[in-house]
């Protein structure tokens, strides 16, 4: 249960250093596709890095948040197999794990983030009217369908798959 706590905040933690390498260093249109669409159009391609290496500092922490990602998968299912969970074990795991990084997501990104410090609209300013006077981010009933729908379901098929390999 400690490695899960730990694997769901090393998976926070990368989310959280790619959406940072994302809008503050690489500064690319293309990340910005969960924004709603009032946000997507209004937002100016940025053509100039913020300085000089931003988009390479940005591109390695963006690859550095993704192996972090990938570690976590791999340590948890690893850890799981060496220790014969069960179906209800690895199914638990992960959803604990989605779980934890989506209630972050939800409190720290959309919440924080967003409506209270406007670090997004800090680098993109031209969206500021779009987000103004939210008092949660945008997307709340896609958060919840994740949380409640897609990351349990996503969770059992990959503790059925986990289960294959025990």
């Amino acid at each position: 249960m400690l490695l899960t706590i730990f694997l769901a905040i090393v998976f926070s933690a990368a989310i959280s250093l790619m959406l940072l390498s994302a809008v503050a260093f690489i500064q690319d249109k293309k990340f910005f596709s969960s924004a709603p669409k009032e946000a997507q159009e209004l937002i100016v391609p940025r053509d100039k890095e913020l300085f000089y290496g931003a988009r390479t500092i940005g591109w390695t922490l963006m690859i550095f948040s993704i192996l972090m990602i990938l570690g976590t998968g791999v340590i948890s299912i690893w850890d799981g197999i060496r220790s014969g969970f069960t179906f209800f074990q690895f199914f638990l795991r992960f959803v604990l794990i989605f779980t934890i990084y989506k209630l972050y997501d939800m409190i720290c990104f959309d919440y924080f983030l967003l409506t209270k410090f406007k670090f997004f609209q800090y680098y993109f300013p031209e969206v500021d009217s779009v987000y103004s006077g939210r008092k949660y981010g945008y997307n709340i009933k896609s958060q919840l369908l994740k949380l409640l729908v897609i990351f349990p379901a996503a969770s059992a098929l990959a503790a059925w798959i986990c289960v294959q390999f025990v």
